[in-house]
């Protein structure tokens, strides 16, 4: 495959930005912290209400898309470029990571401790309702905010033929001539900004929890030392997946990835008490549906429990801060899919995916809890949620192969994340990349680099709190490029496929 040039504008000065936003944030930490605190509030509290109307619009929207005629679209020439399981596994491990191994464990336990409605914390119904909102959370709504940016960019590369894996560009529609100007610019920086706000989140979630396990494995103290080196460790699994490509890197890594994951599902479903997880998650997913749309529009202005704000809605401002990656990831993989093959795919992989990790390991734990096998509310209380997962673990049958295994497994969830968001870094500060091309190894490597240098630094100040923060200030102008990615399809749609003229799945729009 042929490499493309470089965008000098965007690569140096979104370097610039990274290093001097990070270590602006790093040095004045103290008062940085506050401010961005109340900014975070201010967003889930004042704009709960928008998150909701627009995690659920978008929802609705995607299904309007899938099954009407703009369904049938297919997005690039040919026969899919990768088969649908590597597909699937590329774009469930991109959008997951380690998180899905951490929350699935504990976020039950926390809605356990402290349940939404008014729910006495500890009882039948706090129980009841854990699972339910935990499968909520990581289910369709999630997977909306990531899916309706990736048709709108698959849309620009593939049928408007725009030869740039760019937010920017995937806004042309709304904005016009502006796409390509000074906004243009500053609109593919701040997604960069967003993408490595996003990684701390992974990182701050994902190293410390390996840390602990790898502490009690090896009878080590768990220290920032211990950090810094997986850090380096994963930083040269995902340079290797990066450095190898989309096809001989990414690829096999995300299928070893999943295989890897459902086997250790699996195990512990069958080592565990098979029966309560299984009518555990079934009850809960019950109480999903029957309760989607309440959860839906859930806002607590009566009570202000801050439930719906401290969960709901953060989750969805940090979906969406990470949203630009997936659509830009995922849009360069599903050359050869139809739009509604596209949406019903990332809603369904992405939501199973999850469902079955919560329906296992939340199932897992929550019985070790209600059992009094383990104090794990105690455990998350005192110690956090880190220490909780270490003794999860540690509580399986054949505990000395488990937790050993669970150390490669997050290390390659680290990697696949990491590795897909090296690849969108690179294409982002790439001038042109048509079907066929891929961003230059050397660049790729170096934002590499730029992310284990974070990392590290991070790590090592304990820094990583706040750059999760602003992962989510960054969702105020993600918010906005909802709205316009929104306008931009609405625009080519009508302009490409006028209903007057006829449908013909074709693409033979061309670039304005």
């Amino acid at each position: 495959m042929q490499n493309a040039r470089i965008d000098s504008f965007i690569f140096w000065f979104a370097i610039i930005v990274v290093l001097l936003a990070t270590v602006s944030l790093v040095i004045f930490r103290e008062s940085a912290e506050p401010v961005l605190d109340q900014i975070m509030t201010g967003i889930t509290f004042k704009m709960d209400w928008a998150w909701q109307f627009l995690t659920i619009g978008l929802f609705v929207l995607l299904i309007w898309l899938a099954f009407s005629r703009f369904g049938k679209i297919r997005l690039g020439e040919g026969k899919p470029e990768f088969s649908t399981f590597s597909w699937g596994t590329m774009l469930f491990t991109a959008g997951m990571g380690t998180s899905i191994m951490y929350w699935s464990m504990v976020e039950p336990l926390y809605y356990y401790s402290g349940p939404p409605f008014g729910i006495e914390p500890g009882s039948q119904a706090a129980a009841e309702w854990s699972l339910t909102y935990a499968l909520f959370h990581w289910g369709i709504s999630a997977w909306s905010l990531y899916a309706f940016p990736t048709v709108v960019i698959a849309y620009s590369y593939f049928i408007r033929k725009q030869p740039s894996l760019k937010m920017s560009v995937a806004l042309r529609g709304a904005l016009g001539k502006y796409a390509d100007g000074w906004l243009g610019k500053v609109i593919d920086i701040l997604v960069i900004w967003s993408l490595i706000g996003g990684l701390g989140t992974t990182l701050g979630l994902g190293v410390p929890m390996v840390s602990q396990v790898v502490a009690r494995v090896f009878g080590l103290e768990p220290s920032l030392m211990l950090d810094a080196i997986l850090v380096i460790l994963i930083t040269v699994v995902y340079s290797a997946s990066a450095y190898l490509g989309l096809h001989k890197g990414i690829r096999r890594l995300s299928d070893l990835n999943v295989y890897l994951a459902l086997a250790l599902a699996i195990f512990v479903l069958l080592a565990g008490p098979t029966l309560f997880i299984l009518t555990y998650f079934t009850n809960s997913f019950g109480m999903m549906i029957q309760n989607f749309a309440m959860m839906s529009f859930y806002t607590d202005p009566i009570g202000q429990g801050g439930f719906p704000q401290a969960w709901t809605v953060f989750y969805w401002a940090w979906f969406a801060a990470t949203a630009p990656f997936m659509g830009l990831f995922v849009a360069r993989i599903s050359r050869g899919r139809t739009i509604r093959q596209l949406i019903m795919h990332m809603l369904l992989w992405g939501s199973v995916g999850a469902w079955i990790y919560f329906m296992v390991f939340g199932g897992y734990s929550m019985n070790a809890e209600l059992t009094g096998k383990l104090d794990l509310s105690g455990i998350l209380a005192e110690k956090g949620g880190d220490a909780a997962i270490v003794e999860i673990l540690s509580s399986l049958p054949l505990s000395a192969i488990v937790l050993p295994f669970f150390i490669v497994l997050a290390v390659i969830f680290l990697s696949t994340s990491l590795d897909s968001a090296t690849y969108v870094l690179a294409a982002i500060a790439t001038k042109e990349m048509r079907p066929g091309q891929e961003p230059a190894r050397w660049h790729r490597m170096i934002w590499g680099g730029v992310l284990a240098v974070m990392g590290i630094s991070l790590l090592l100040v304990g820094g990583l709190r706040v750059v999760q923060t602003s992962a989510v200030v960054v969702s105020i102008p993600i918010f906005l490029f909802y709205l316009l990615l929104i306008v931009s399809l609405m625009r080519w749609l009508k302009k490409d496929f006028p209903k007057k003229s006829g449908f013909v799945i074709t693409q033979a729009s061309k670039e304005e």
